[in-house]
This record gives C-alpha cells, sequence and structure tokens, in this order.
C-alpha cells in the first residue's frame, strides 16, 4: 500500500471511529478557517458527500458543532444543534485543546450539555488542535425503563 493511501485510510479511520456511516446527512456549524480540514475530510469521504451548512434546511443525522469559548453561549448552540438532527442523531462538539486560543473547560462542555439535555458518551481526539465531544438526547425508552 503507497504511503497516500495509508495516510487516506487513517483519514477514513478517524471519522469511522467517530461513528460517521456511509450516506449520513452531516450539518457542519461554526466553521471558520481554523478548523481540522483533514477531519473534515475524512468525514466526507465515509459519508460520500459533502458536509451540508447552516443554512441546510432538513434535519441531518448528526451535527457537527466547532465552538470556541468567545463564540457565545455554549447551551444556546446545544439547544440550536438539537433542533438540527432527526431523533437519535449525534451532535459533535469540537472545542479547542487545552492551551490553544478558545479552548473551552471541561466543565462548561458538561454543564451546558445537561442544561441543553444531552449527554456525553465519549470524547476524542479531533485533529492537532481540536478535542470532540460526542452528545446525544437520552433514550427515551431507557428514561421509561429506570421508572
Amino acid at each position: 500500500m503507497s504511503a497516500t493511501a495509508d495516510h487516506a485510510e487513517e483519514r477514513t479511520n478517524l471519522a469511522a471511529r467517530l461513528g460517521f456511516e456511509p450516506g449520513q446527512v452531516v450539518q457542519e456549524i461554526g466553521y471558520d478557517e481554523d478548523v481540522e480540514q483533514e477531519l473534515r475530510e475524512s468525514i466526507e469521504a465515509v459519508i460520500g458527500q459533502e458536509l451540508v451548512d447552516e443554512d441546510y434546511d432538513d434535519v441531518a443525522d448528526a451535527v457537527i458543532l466547532w465552538f470556541r469559548d468567545e463564540d457565545g453561549d455554549l447551551t444556546d448552540a446545544l439547544v440550536d444543534a438539537i433542533g438540527l438532527i432527526d431523533e437519535g442523531g449525534a451532535v459533535w462538539l469540537m472545542t479547542p485543546k487545552t492551551g490553544r486560543d478558545g479552548y473551552v473547560e471541561p466543565s462548561d462542555i458538561n454543564e451546558a450539555a445537561q442544561t441543553a439535555g444531552l449527554a456525553q458518551t465519549k470524547s476524542a481526539n479531533a485533529g492537532k488542535d481540536w478535542t470532540g465531544s460526542r452528545l446525544v438526547t437520552p433514550n427515551p425508552r431507557a428514561a421509561k425503563a429506570k421508572r
């Protein structure tokens, strides 16, 4: 296998590890020149199409939310993102890593997610400068089973 093929497979594996699948519609919010281009490309390679932008007017299977500390209120951004996904969809919150401009404290992410009604299921390295938190709406069946 060539070095180029190895690199392409590594990129595709990153998106697959994050749970992206062929045919999904993935909406991207908060895009700017500082985002992790390699991650974006790997997601597009796995899903087989381009990411849709903030103007997309249908529900998506997942949302990638690039969020920096100076971007405003995280809870509001998460609530808005929830309205964009299909039931059972995930929001991947991408925030700058510790020490990078725009870093968001993990406690702030946790608090905003809980306030928005989301649960964090996993975290992942999303590139050189970004980390990702997978946030989902609680499963209504699981909540009923606990009652």
